[in-house]
């Protein structure tokens, strides 16, 4: 009996102090990967616009035939289509957009770029010093291989940020796009209800997926509904694009981004540069659509500048309301 008595005393402290270390411990927990009960298609709080569910917001980003950016036109330069109709309205069209950034790093830290994984922490690191303005900018950075892990949440201060890359040990596999998925569902698509920003991801990768539960539509889906711009930066150094370089173009074309592939590492750097440019030399445009039915349906979104030598990049459509 006493035995019995004393087992069970020490079960309830057992319990006792791990309560007591569950309160008193900040450790971040790394985020569930999505479950199949979180694919974009379900009804609840993925659906789009909810402040305005009339309103369309739109990044873009133009460029001459030399790739160098135009950053000087005025709204009548360019045609816009909504589901092959033009807008019912311009609420608002701006050239070099000075909205706020809202960023997401996401490193890939599975065992595939282990060789070169600290010049990439030194020229992400580098990336967010230059690109994050702490009066208006925030970012976060997340890591991944099985799991995505944030190993710092969104803050503009450049210190946190840098360390929440440094922090980061590579090993294990890749679920980038459990990570993608995830990036914007629970990090940015929440920053719409926090006024106009634009939002954007960075992923660091080689391409390869072999531990998603989701696929890749829905991950671009789930950045369509957030509207997230994804800029891709290629880890592959085998001077041959292969199926994970397709993957990060995918995902670029399909958001209004851009896929780069230095082959080299130290052409990482010039990559990281060049989105910083393009993320100053953006503009952004909101519009009525014409006949907008809350069907929660995807439509199509057309930019096109009259002059036919310069290239518009944007996203390709967004996802309606649904009642």
């Amino acid at each position: 009996m006493k035995l019995m008595r004393l087992s069970a005393l020490v079960v309830i402290l057992l319990l006792l102090g791990s309560f007591c270390l569950a309160q008193t411990t900040p450790a971040q927990q790394p985020p569930a990967p999505p479950s199949a009960t979180d694919k974009p298609g379900d009804d609840g709080p993925v659906g789009t616009i909810r402040k305005r569910v009339d309103q369309v917001n739109v990044i873009f980003t133009v460029t001459d035939k030399h790739g160098r950016f135009v950053k000087d036109l005025t709204q009548d330069k360019f045609t816009i289509l909504d589901n092959n109709k033009p807008p019912q309205k311009i609420d608002n069209f701006e050239a070099q957009t000075n909205l706020p950034l809202r960023v997401g790093l996401l490193i890939d830290a599975s065992n595939s770029i282990r060789d070169r994984f600290l010049f990439e922490q030194q020229a992400a690191s580098e990336f967010l010093q230059s690109v994050v303005r702490p009066q208006s900018d925030q970012a976060f950075v997340l890591a991944f291989d099985e799991l995505p892990t944030i190993t710092q949440d969104f803050t503009s201060d450049l210190d946190k940020l840098t360390k929440g890359v440094r922090v980061i040990r590579p090993g294990g596999g890749t679920a980038m796009w459990d990570a993608v998925f995830y990036a914007c569902r629970d990090k940015l698509l929440k920053e719409r209800n926090t006024g106009p920003v634009r939002r954007a991801i960075i992923l660091v990768s080689d391409g390869d997926d072999n531990q998603s539960r989701v696929l890749r539509q829905e991950a671009i889906e789930m950045a369509q509904r957030a509207e997230v711009i994804i800029y891709a930066v290629s880890t592959n150094l085998n001077n041959i694009k292969d199926s994970g370089d397709h993957n990060l173009q995918i995902l670029a074309d399909a958001t209004g981004g851009r896929a780069f592939f230095p082959f080299k590492l130290h052409d990482l750097a010039d990559a990281f540069n060049e989105i910083q440019g393009e993320l100053r030399s953006q503009y952004s445009v909101s519009y009525k659509p014409e006949s907008l039915v809350a069907n929660g349906q995807y439509r199509s979104i057309s930019i096109a500048a009259d002059d036919k030598k310069l290239k518009v990049r944007a996203r390709k459509g967004y996802f309606a309301p649904k009642e």
